[in-house]
């Protein structure tokens, strides 16, 4: 009896937001922001580079949407961001009014084996990125494994927040794929905790975090010597980094650069925002039309520079592409790639 009442109460709740969401759709795009603000959703914890990001973009993007809306950011951390992306499909308003930022590495969960990725993100409506950077490793000095292939030969202790997060997911993919002898230690609450404890000695260093992180949070450590980039990781070399080596350099056959491409190359979609599925097409086009002007914007790249923001944007358009042609990666790449992250 009571599972029936429960299955009732929850099929009305679904039927509630249906309704709500076919509203939000009838109404003229013109409407949108009109009484409500922008919300966005940040999957992890203030102060990392994805915070920074989704704040500097609030300052900005409101002044080119309809209505100029005030701005809301919202941490949601759990589950190194799957947590936030499984409520923006399945319980965030569907009319445009919020947007999400996560780590690259969750729009493809699924496809890697996280049970907790309950979606299809070729669905979702991708806004676009503000920075397709690269990735990198970075190690102590202290730590005595000065190069990437000091880590071949003896056992470098890097920081993890979660299997689905990208500096565990990067570390543990690599000791699969180059022969690392890379140790994951998880927990941490994301790359601002992880400095803490490299600075503490607890850590020898962190893989999977992107340059623009490293360009701000962990900058005077670089500055003095303290800490060294050991290796990049992206789909191309970044222009800035021609003395560190590059992932692909350890990429052997064909079918290992496919798998490189699922785990490595999607770290270029570093900083991008996505709306749910069932979004008007026409409020999708006004918040990517938004967005691209946000960021030519001469006041947000300003402040990018003063800060050491990074941005190399790409279009919701290029974003979406992206994930659908990795969503169709033949099993075996994708089923490869699968066990390399999990290992």
């Amino acid at each position: 009896m009571f599972g029936r009442m429960m299955g009732r109460a929850l099929a009305l709740a679904m039927l509630g937001l249906a309704a709500k969401t076919a509203a939000a759709q009838a109404q003229p795009a013109s409407d949108m922001f009109k009484d409500k603000p922008l919300t966005i959703v940040v999957g992890h914890e203030p102060g990392t580079g994805f915070d920074l990001y989704a704040r500097t973009l609030s300052r900005y993007l409101p002044k080119h949407l309809p209505n100029k809306p005030n701005a809301l950011v919202q941490n949601v951390v759990g589950a190194s961001g799957v947590s936030a992306f499984n409520w923006l499909g399945s319980v965030a308003p569907k009319d445009g009014s919020t947007i999400a930022i996560v780590a690259f590495t969750v729009p493809f969960a699924p496809m890697l084996g996280h049970v907790g990725g309950r979606f299809d993100a070729s669905q979702y409506n991708w806004i676009g990125n503000m920075d397709s950077s690269v990735s990198v490793c970075a190690f102590s000095k202290a730590s005595g494994a000065l190069t990437f292939e000091h880590a071949m030969q003896r056992e470098v202790l890097v920081g993890g927040t979660g299997a689905s997060g990208p500096l565990s997911q990067s570390a543990t993919a690599l000791r699969a794929l180059t022969g690392a002898k890379l140790r994951v230690i998880e927990g941490y609450k994301g790359s601002a905790s992880v400095k803490i404890a490299i600075e503490s000695g607890e850590l020898h260093g962190v893989c999977g975090f992107s340059l623009s992180t490293a360009r701000t949070q962990y900058r005077e450590a670089f500055d003095s010597g303290e800490l060294l980039m050991t290796l990049q990781l992206g789909l191309d070399p970044h222009p800035d980094l021609k003395n560190v080596p590059h992932v692909y350099q350890y990429a052997r056959t064909e079918e290992d650069r496919q798998v490189f491409d699922l785990i490595f190359g999607a770290q270029g979609l570093g900083r991008s925002f996505v709306a749910p599925p069932g979004v008007a097409p026409e409020r999708v086009a006004i918040l990517r039309a938004a967005f691209a002007a946000a960021m030519k914007d001469p006041e947000l790249v300003a402040e990018a520079e003063k800060v050491q923001l990074d941005l190399r944007p790409q279009s919701g358009e290029q974003v979406q592409a992206f994930i659908q042609r990795v969503y169709a990666a033949p099993k075996e790449i994708a089923e490869r790639a699968r066990k390399a992250v999990q290992q």
